[in-house]
């Protein structure tokens, strides 16, 4: 019997032991760039609305501390790991260091250029790599730029255009001004724009033109009781990528008409006033890790290890193809604390979601609304649907 206790003593001592030599690291690269201007101090203190307010570091880390009782019982230990390079061309010499680490996961917070390369060089460069934008609204990346490795927990345009105008439509506000900005980016929101006012029955019934300069000479073309001088319009929305006279125009119009786009009424992925489905505590978690209030960036960020995490538990001896394919092929629901399960679109990856229709205080709509109607998805009303989209590349 002496013998036998010695024995069941020698083996539970050993159970730790044989415990933590079974567990899996598995390390998420959180990518950005060090002088990044969406993190300059003087952007991060203007605080305009729908941008960044801090890194996405910090709900990267929230989201694997919250997932760590439920890794820990499969043998699976998630790791965050921050990677931050000075510039685009600092790439390469950053993922031969994350092959080294055994790194096939990576969030990317990257300005387009730089996603674009690291989108190029990282299958070969890791041997094989999941890549999820956390930080791009950018149409091109879900359409013609797409690539089979690449996913999406960011909100493309699109879907924010879209969202924006299904409220719209369903308060019956149909005739808008656009106003749009100088730079290519604002172009490009106001396509979207116009591609969703012609989805929901909208109409625009003239676009004009705005500049913020210190040139005395073009001191009108900023001027808001100008721009919305005519009367015919309901609504006033507006294409300001930068946000910096998008902030000024809500109750500074010629007459009393809302205001929506990139100001007053927008579409966001998260709003720390979002009061349902384990939004406030989501919330406070945040804020206490952060010393911030969430944003939809760091929404993004948060869901994609959120889907990381998901993956693993799905089959946490699957490789990195079978993971993506896995994603990619919507049988893989992340709970994103908005309502439904969420999944991933097979033809361009990116993250089904509903979005939240909000303004400075709170939230007024969630989008899709009732009652718009889709063949197999409400939520792929939001964005490309397949027919729609230029991406042809499947994993």
């Amino acid at each position: 019997m002496t013998a036998l206790l010695a024995a069941l003593v020698f083996v539970t001592g050993l159970l730790p032991v044989m415990a933590a030599a079974a567990t899996v690291t598995v390390t998420v690269a959180v990518m950005g760039l060090s002088d990044d201007t969406r993190y300059a101090s003087r952007r991060l203190e203007q605080a305009f609305p729908g941008h960044p307010h801090g890194r996405a570091l910090d709900a990267a880390r929230l989201a694997a501390d919250e997932a760590a009782v439920e890794l820990e019982v499969l043998g699976v230990e998630l790791k965050i790991r921050e990677v931050q390079v000075a510039d685009a061309q600092g790439l390469p010499a950053a993922l031969v260091q994350l092959k080294a680490a055994g790194v096939h996961h990576v969030l990317a917070d990257l300005p387009a250029p730089a996603l674009r390369l690291l989108v190029q060089l990282s299958p070969t460069a890791l041997g094989g790599a999941m890549v999820i934008n956390v930080g791009l609204d950018d149409d091109a990346l879900r359409g013609e730029q797409c690539a089979a490795h690449l996913l999406h927990t960011s909100p493309s345009r699109q879907m924010h255009s879209d969202a924006l105008a299904q409220y719209l439509a369903a308060r019956n506000w149909r005739k808008l001004l656009l106003l749009q900005g100088p730079l290519p980016q604002d172009d490009l929101q106001a396509q979207a724009l116009s591609r969703s006012a012609q989805r929901y029955g909208l109409k625009i019934v003239q676009t004009r033109s705005f500049k913020m300069s210190t040139d005395p000479r073009e001191r009108d073309l900023a001027n808001t009781r100008l721009l919305t001088g005519d009367r015919e319009h309901e609504v006033i929305a507006v294409a300001d990528s930068m946000g910096e006279f998008a902030r000024t125009l809500p109750y500074a119009t010629q007459w009393p008409r809302p205001v929506a786009g990139s100001s007053g009424l927008m579409a966001l992925a998260w709003h720390p006033q979002w009061e349902r489905h384990g939004g406030p505590q989501l919330s406070r978690r945040f804020f206490k890790l952060a010393r911030r209030p969430m944003q939809g960036q760091d929404w993004a960020a948060w869901a994609a290890v959120k889907a990381v995490v998901a993956v693993l538990a799905d089959d946490p001896k699957a490789g990195m193809a079978q993971q993506i394919k896995r994603l990619r092929s919507g049988g893989i629901y992340v709970d994103g604390a908005k309502g439904p399960r969420l999944s991933f679109r097979p033809w361009d990856g990116q993250l089904r979601q509903p979005l939240f229709l909000t303004h400075g205080d709170g939230v007024v709509g969630v989008a899709p609304l009732e009652g718009v109607l889709h063949p197999t998805e409400v939520l792929d009303t939001l964005g490309m649907d397949e027919k729609e989209s230029a991406c042809k590349q499947r994993p």
